[in-house]
């Protein structure tokens, strides 16, 4: 379950909200609202609180489940996601 500690498996949340299926017009929307600072890129900060922004009942993910969510995304290493 997306409440259990420790239980966020990003791949299954991938598939969950769809995220392979998307159109890369429909990727950058939701890029663009977990980016709350504006910044262009996914800070550890913001990816913290991804599930609530899917789910009012999502919880904040662990700083562990955070760090592999980010490792997942970041492609060249520098700390953040890009929009690419």
């Amino acid at each position: 379950s997306l409440t259990a500690a420790e239980s966020f498996n990003y791949k299954k949340f991938f598939e969950m909200v769809g995220l392979k299926k998307k159109s890369p017009e429909d990727v950058k929307k939701v890029f663009h609202i977990l980016d709350k600072d504006r910044s262009g890129f996914i800070e550890e900060e913001e990816l913290k609180f991804v599930l609530k922004g899917f789910t009012p009942e999502g919880r904040d993910l662990s700083d562990k489940e955070t760090k592999a969510l980010l490792a997942a995304g970041d492609k060249d290493g520098d700390g953040k996601i890009g929009a690419d």
